[in-house]
């Protein structure tokens, strides 16, 4: 398994980073009785913890296209080394979005979220 498809596995979960500060941290925390109904819960939730959520909903949002770039730069035989790059560029750049994302930092959160893009759609430039 290469570097790039480890980094296939950290997207896909990362979206559980952001929901477990939405639903454990703060002033709200899920409880058990709302563990019954977590999104009503989570339309509750304010500050850090609705961006959290919001976090999580982006991140699920920009997974597909990454996942589906790396797939297709590696079968398309675009160099490995440089495939590893542009995953582990678009990995790092989306952990510093969720955390600009919770510091409410608009701005900076723009750029990272255009970083994260472009690192994504390098990987099927890559496969040209």
């Amino acid at each position: 398994m290469t570097l790039a498809h480890w980094c296939i596995l950290i997207g896909g979960l990362m979206p559980l980073l952001w929901t477990g500060i939405a639903k454990f941290t703060g002033p709200r925390k899920l409880s058990p009785s709302a563990n019954k109904a977590p999104r009503q819960f989570l339309e509750t939730v304010t500050g850090v913890q609705q961006r959290a959520h919001w976090a999580q909903q982006n991140a699920f949002e920009a997974f597909p296209i990454f996942a589906a770039g790396v797939l297709v730069a590696q079968q398309a035989g675009a160099e490995q080394a440089s495939i590893n790059l542009l995953a582990v560029s678009w990995v790092v750049l989306r952990l510093i979005y969720g955390f600009v994302y919770l510091a409410d930092i608009g701005l900076l959160r723009t750029l990272v979220w255009g970083g994260a893009l472009a690192s994504a759609v390098g990987l099927f430039l890559i496969a040209v």
